[in-house]
């Protein structure tokens, strides 16, 4: 007797990564073939609204590094009210013009730019969620975003750190943070992080 098979999971091709959750489930993200950029893995973001809560109705979010926009569309994907991605390469920021057109995101704002100038420049206290993923060729970025970003947030705000090595709690107290969760998935560690 034959078995029956399992219905398949929607998986995202080479090249592509998926919204996972809230209006535009399953919506394909192209991933550029440039240099550098490396998509947060689905598990990871799937892990990261898990903490977060599934809805994020009326929170206001910067993606300092955008890239393909998977983290900040995620959120703006589960109700956030305003969702800047800021991103320096130009292909990669008219690729997400062209997503915000096609996903008819009215929350979602794209900006070329620095995104460190970006959280620099934010008003103080105004942003519920910061999404940190700099390129990891480039370390001096992590710290000089994470200075950027505590002034940003929010009180009861949530900043979310990528990195290629996990960031020590001292390191962390340093810049008025504090880690509340940490997940190693292969070379990524994935942190979040709330002002002390």
């Amino acid at each position: 007797m034959k078995r029956a098979a399992a219905p398949a999971r929607v998986q995202a091709a080479p090249g592509e990564v998926r919204i996972i959750g809230g209006q535009w489930k399953r919506t394909r993200l192209p991933v550029a073939h440039i240099e550098g950029l490396r998509p947060t893995p689905d598990r990871v973001r799937e892990t990261l609204f898990n903490w977060l809560g599934q809805d994020l109705a009326g929170w206001h979010c910067l993606d300092a590094f955008a890239g393909t926009g998977a983290l900040g569309l995620e959120a703006a994907s589960r109700g956030a009210a305003s969702v800047l991605l800021v991103e320096s390469e130009a292909s990669l920021v008219r690729q997400l013009q062209r997503l915000q057109e096609r996903l008819d995101a009215g929350a979602v704002r794209v900006r070329r730019g620095d995104g460190v100038q970006a959280l620099r420049q934010s008003a103080p206290g105004s942003l519920d969620l910061v999404f940190l993923d700099p390129p990891f060729g480039s370390p001096a970025l992590f710290q000089q975003a994470l200075q950027a970003a505590g002034p940003a947030l929010a009180p009861q705000g949530w900043v979310y750190l990528e990195a290629p090595e996990a960031w020590g709690e001292d390191a962390l107290a340093a810049l008025g943070l504090a880690e509340q969760r940490h997940l190693r998935a292969g070379a990524v560690h994935a942190h979040l992080l709330r002002k002390i």
